[in-house]
């Protein structure tokens, strides 16, 4: 006896590949359009009270940080290193969370190691 498959299964073989692999590149090509996009944004993100502003770009690079004079205390230059530290960090979660959800709305939620 012979197995027969579903309709719209087999029969393609090489045009349903080729077919899958032109998908393929023009969600590659999309998430390189949108990388390239999200590279130009700019996050920013606050500590202390908007005492410490930080400005990072999509590229998870560091362009600005802004500490308010009131807060640069010679006494305690560890709590100035601390809230430089949390917005830095802020600002670069907020930079790998929008692209995070960029890629998932390119992608559907499809998970492909090495793809983005």
């Amino acid at each position: 006896m012979k197995a027969r498959l579903p309709q719209g299964f087999g029969g393609g073989g090489a045009a349903n590949l080729q077919q899958l692999a032109r998908q393929a590149q023009k969600l590659q090509e999309s998430m390189d359009q949108a990388t390239a996009e999200l590279e130009q944004k700019e996050y920013e993100a606050t500590a202390g009270g908007s005492a410490v502003r930080v400005s990072v770009t999509g590229k998870m690079e560091v362009k600005s940080i802004a500490i308010s004079p009131e807060v640069v205390d010679p006494e305690d230059v560890e709590m100035l290193g601390d809230l430089i530290l949390a917005a830095v960090n802020e600002a670069l979660r907020a930079a790998a969370a929008d692209k995070s959800q960029t890629m998932e709305k390119i992608s559907g939620g499809l998970n492909v190691p090495g793809l983005f």
